[in-house]
């Protein structure tokens, strides 16, 4: 099985009340481990969970980390820039949902 379809799948099944642990987002991102430890390190997922040595990640996660692996490949963007821009476009994605609901059809 291909990494994007293992990503397909996560977010396929993936319920809001779900966590994925740091070997299974950084399968579905297609990069080692350490790239997801350096990333929280640096304080570029603001919504991680660790909990008894364990790294939690929400779908939310999950979506942010793909952005920015995506990013920081496509574009050659640093870490930081890549954050900034998952950041930018997570609120646009969160004003469109918020327009939707008020000017529905």
């Amino acid at each position: 099985m291909r990494d994007d379809e293992i990503g397909d799948i996560l977010i396929g099944s993936l319920l809001d009340d779900s966590w994925l642990t740091l070997e299974q987002v950084a399968a579905a991102c297609s990069v080692e481990p350490d790239w997801l430890i350096l990333h929280i390190e640096e304080g570029l997922f603001p919504r991680v969970e660790c909990l008894a040595g364990i790294w939690r990640f929400s779908s939310a996660c999950l979506h942010r980390a793909q952005r920015m692996r995506q990013l920081e490949r496509d574009f050659d963007a640093g870490p930081e820039l890549a954050a900034l821009v998952a950041d930018l476009l997570e609120e646009v994605d969160d004003l469109r949902g918020q327009l939707r609901r008020v000017r529905p059809g």
